[in-house]
């Protein structure tokens, strides 16, 4: 097959869905890559790397689509685009089929077959060929980048000879993928990051980032989001009341606000208004990745920076992937490329429209002249695993069960005593009296060691501590009882076990509540 990138139209758009590195990947699957000529150039990709690489140029986008089986895109294809395509051409590209009921129209009366790389299922399988995710990562890492450049401040505190630096404090709402990215970028930077989402479930991952989770005092819990494909589900009236209670309380303390709360096939729920913009300081940045459904502030113009009557700063660019054109196009190339080789399974150069698979099937959303959106739920779904109820017993059940156990431990502990008796005696009627005494203060050693320093629970005492401060209990009680002895060398010894076994017990115990004292809160 021949699979043809076209250079992307739309305003803004520097990215490309063809990479060299990608197209050399194509080609072992057994295809033939075409490109428009400069349709790298937004990305920093000159047309020589990509005939270096095995591609052929094409000159316009007539002349590409022509000769091309499946043409891929980042943007959805605009009308002038696609009535360059036939029913033999099939379209990989981001198409927003819920935002796009013209353009799905257009593309079934071409018959063509259109794959929407924002419609791929949740599923950890799809993971390499979720588009959504790449773009979100990248945008939510850019976003601290842009608030860092109009906030004119560090973020990171510092004490200098000049006076005392406080960190900025960062308050990202929505802790989806671009999120958790922001989160990450602001952390590396110095910045004190509070975290806020309605899945309950990713405060773990909020605080293993190093920022602080915003805790709703609200009793009813909310649903969990693996349950519904990793994004978060409407919030009640109530949470919405308690939500916007607590972004009050935050808001004069606050010095950058991100914002990346959107659910899809939904407007994006205004959760910074104009009050809470109004109570932040004068050069307080907000940035608005919701800002092409709507925008999560009150204030948020789509592809504009305003600035409000106090003096905050409202960004609601929608092209920050855009923005890291040449990361945005390796990581969506790469994308397309997986989706291109699921298309590919015999790695042949043919390719097999399986609509039986879960995640092609979730992304057609036309095919062979018939409308397939939206799709059936996937057989797989991302949902939360549930924990296996345990069957209650009762108590009678419970003694019993108990009673066997103990039963069963004292027949074990009866049989390893009787043959320890025996072979007791054995060594008793042929050993001498010197080596007797000696294997009698060692097995007491080992017996009192082990009870002693074993049995030390490990909320105090770590298993490796555990076990080494074992080995230096037997040690110490074995010198104590030999440390009397006539022999000078053997008392020596023994002096020399004590204090090289209690130096290990007693730093054994002090490397403990070091390490207890890293997971302790100050």
């Amino acid at each position: 097959m021949k699979i043809g990138a076209l250079k992307e139209q739309a305003k803004n758009e520097s990215r490309v869905a063809m990479t060299p590195a990608s197209a050399k990947e194509i080609i072992k699957l057994g295809h033939t890559c075409l490109i428009e000529s400069n349709a790298g150039i937004g990305a920093g990709f000159l047309d020589q790397e990509y005939i270096d690489a095995g591609v052929k140029i094409c000159d316009d986008c007539t002349a590409l689509v022509k000769n091309s089986d499946i043409i891929i895109k980042v943007q959805s294809p605009i009308d002038k685009e696609l009535n360059e395509f036939d029913n033999s051409k099939t379209l990989i590209s981001f198409f927003y089929p819920g935002q796009s009921e013209k353009l799905l129209r257009l593309a079934n009366k071409l018959g063509i077959t259109a794959l929407a790389m924002d419609m791929v299922p949740r599923i950890s399988r799809a993971q390499k060929m979720d588009a959504l995710s790449s773009m979100a990562n990248i945008a939510g890492y850019r976003a601290v980048i842009e608030a860092s450049n109009n906030y004119g401040r560090f973020f990171t505190g510092q004490v200098t000879a000049a006076g005392k630096i406080p960190p900025a404090k960062i308050l990202v709402i929505g802790a989806g993928v671009a999120g958790l990215a922001a989160i990450g970028a602001a952390t590396s930077l110095g910045a004190q990051v509070y975290a806020f989402d309605v899945r309950p479930e990713v405060a773990e991952q909020i605080e293993s980032m190093g920022a602080e989770f915003v805790f709703l005092d609200f009793e009813d819990s909310q649903v969990d989001g693996a349950e519904t494909g990793g994004y978060a589900s409407p919030s009640s009236p109530e949470f919405r009341e308690k939500q916007l209670e607590k972004f009050q309380e935050l808001a004069p303390e606050i010095d950058i606000v991100i914002t990346t709360a959107l659910i899809p096939g939904r407007d994006a729920p205004k959760l910074w208004l104009e009050n809470m913009v109004s109570a932040m300081k004068n050069g307080s940045v907000i940035i608005d990745l919701a800002a092409e459904r709507g925008g999560n502030c009150d204030l948020t113009v789509m592809d504009k920076k305003i600035i409000s009557t106090n003096g905050v700063i409202v960004i609601g660019y929608t092209d920050f992937p855009s923005r890291m054109a040449a990361q945005s196009s390796e990581l969506y190339s790469t994308n397309v490329r997986h989706m291109i080789s699921d298309l590919t399974p015999e790695k042949d150069g043919v390719i097999v429209h399986d609509m039986d698979d879960d995640v092609i099937r979730g992304s057609t959303v036309c095919h062979q002249g018939e409308v397939t959106f939206p799709p059936p739920p996937p057989k797989i779904k991302a949902i939360a695993a549930k924990k296996p109820k345990i069957p209650e017993i009762s108590k009678e059940e419970a003694e019993r069960e108990q009673a066997a156990a103990l039963a069963k431990s004292g027949k074990q502990q009866t049989f390893a005593l009787a043959i320890g008796s025996i072979l007791m005696l054995l060594v008793g009627i042929y050993a001498p009296v010197s080596f007797m005494q000696h294997f009698i203060v060692f097995v007491l050693s080992c017996f009192v060691g082990f009870q002693v320093i074993w049995n030390v629970s490990h909320s105090l005492h770590t298993p490796l501590m555990a076990v080494t401060n074992a080995i230096s209990g037997i040690i110490i009680l074995g010198a104590l009882l030999q440390i009397n002895s006539n022999n000078l060398i053997i008392t020596v010894l023994a002096s020399i076990s004590v204090l090289i076994a209690t130096i290990n017990i007693v730093g054994g115990f002090m490397v403990t509540r070091r390490m207890l004292q890293m997971f302790q809160k100050s």
